[in-house]
């Protein structure tokens, strides 16, 4: 199963950012988790089948309403093998 490790830049803190991306993990089967960083980005960790990580991968460019996404880093890291996803703190 394909693994991504996610960086979204830009204003994406405050903005339910980490609820939002939990919902869309969850409806789309994704597991994994998503945290706040010091530098105000936030980071993903997210693993599925391809095509749902796609799809969750295009709606991080945009995110929830309030967000200003300026760039989306990902890249392809090892399964770990999550049983949900849930969001770190």
């Amino acid at each position: 199963m394909p693994a991504y490790a996610i960086q979204v830049i830009g204003k994406v803190q405050g903005v339910f950012f980490r609820a939002s991306t939990r919902e869309k993990a969850q409806v789309l089967e994704i597991k994994g988790w998503v945290r706040n960083e010091p530098d105000e980005s936030v980071k993903i960790q997210a693993e599925g089948n391809k095509e749902a990580l796609r799809e969750f991968t295009a709606w991080c460019n945009d995110g929830p309403n309030h967000a200003q996404v300026q760039q989306v880093i990902i890249d392809e890291v090892a399964e770990e093998g999550f049983s949900n996803f849930r969001i770190r703190y």
